[in-house]
Formats: C-alpha cells, sequence, structure tokens
C-alpha cells in the first residue's frame, strides 16, 4: 500500500506526481501488487490538522481517480 496522500495537508497533490511516485515503487514491486491510499485516516483532523471536509472528499477522489488511471 502506497500512503502517498496527506492526511495532514489540505494541498491536494498532483495527480501525476503520484502517478510518477507508483511507476517509481513499481521498479521495485510489481504494478499488480501496488495500491494507492492516504497515508492514514483522516480522524485526526480534529486534533489541530487544518484538512476541511471538502478537502478529505477530494483526496479521496483524487485516489480513486488515479487508480483508475494507473490500474484500469
Amino acid at each position: 500500500m502506497l500512503g502517498l496522500i496527506s492526511s495532514k495537508r489540505p494541498e491536494i497533490e498532483s495527480g501525476d506526481q503520484l502517478i510518477g511516485r507508483i511507476k517509481e515503487a513499481s521498479r521495485h514491486l510489481p504494478l499488480e501488487n501496488l495500491a494507492l491510499s492516504p497515508q492514514c485516516g483522516f480522524a485526526s483532523t480534529l486534533e489541530g490538522n487544518l484538512v476541511s471536509e471538502d478537502d478529505q472528499w477530494a483526496k479521496l477522489r483524487l485516489v480513486v481517480e488515479t487508480a483508475r488511471k494507473v490500474w484500469g
């Protein structure tokens, strides 16, 4: 599992950068053995992380969109 999406920062990651990092990881493991996810859950946002609910949903959509591009 590649935890490439930050659950601590509100900035939305670049889909192209995520795909590049997935391709880099696939040099070490077969692509079919890899998966994409946030680093961890978003529950810690109540403790001071400035990730809004809208940002959380945007990040989850990014996971889905990127996974579809990479794995079909």
